[in-house]
């Protein structure tokens, strides 16, 4: 069977986008949670647009270091697995999440297996958004296995967090003798 990995990542706008677009954005996001009829259509429409922009601008490590993360960690986590993984955001960047999971489903891949860092319960994205487009991609992709590698044992994450901390302990100790 062959697997591929999506990694459904959050998304930031980059930072030399226009404030005032970002703004817009941001509001039509809000109104569009308590609007109904013609006016939401009219405000989906704009909505659609700037977020197809903000989604298309040129990115850089300097003015979106959240996405070069982003590629970063779907580097080392192709290097582990030795798997394909494919980066997919749910807001502000390319390639949005449903288009991650239908390139995943174009490799021919038997199964493709969705993970995210968002790491706790409670969650929009994690929660929410995630599985909805990992149900659309089903529809879209009846021959393909989309499984949901979360949420994640609480128990893992604590252990993850704990090791964290030993280790910037660990460094802070050490920091301190060499002083």
């Amino acid at each position: 069977m062959s697997d591929v990995i999506v990694l459904a990542m959050h998304g930031a706008p980059p930072t030399d986008f226009p404030p005032q677009e970002i703004g817009e954005l941001f509001m039509l996001h809000m109104r569009l949670e308590h609007v109904a009829g013609p006016e939401r259509a009219a405000l989906e429409g704009r909505f659609a647009a700037l977020d197809a922009r903000v989604r298309a601008w040129p990115r850089t490590p300097q003015n979106d270091p959240f996405n070069a993360g982003s590629l970063d960690l779907a580097a080392h986590l192709e290097r582990l697995t030795g798997l394909p993984v494919i980066v997919g955001f749910n807001e502000f960047c390319a390639p949005s999440l449903d288009e991650a999971l239908d390139r995943a489903a174009a490799t021919s891949a038997d199964r493709v297996v969705v993970v995210t860092p968002m790491v706790t319960r409670g969650g929009e994205h994690s929660e929410i958004d995630i599985p909805a487009a990992i149900r659309r991609a089903g529809e879209r992709h009846p021959q393909t296995a989309f499984v949901y590698a979360w949420p994640y044992g609480i128990g893992a994450v604590a252990h993850f967090l704990a090791g964290q901390v030993r280790l910037a302990t660990t460094a802070s100790l050490s920091t301190k003798t060499l002083e």
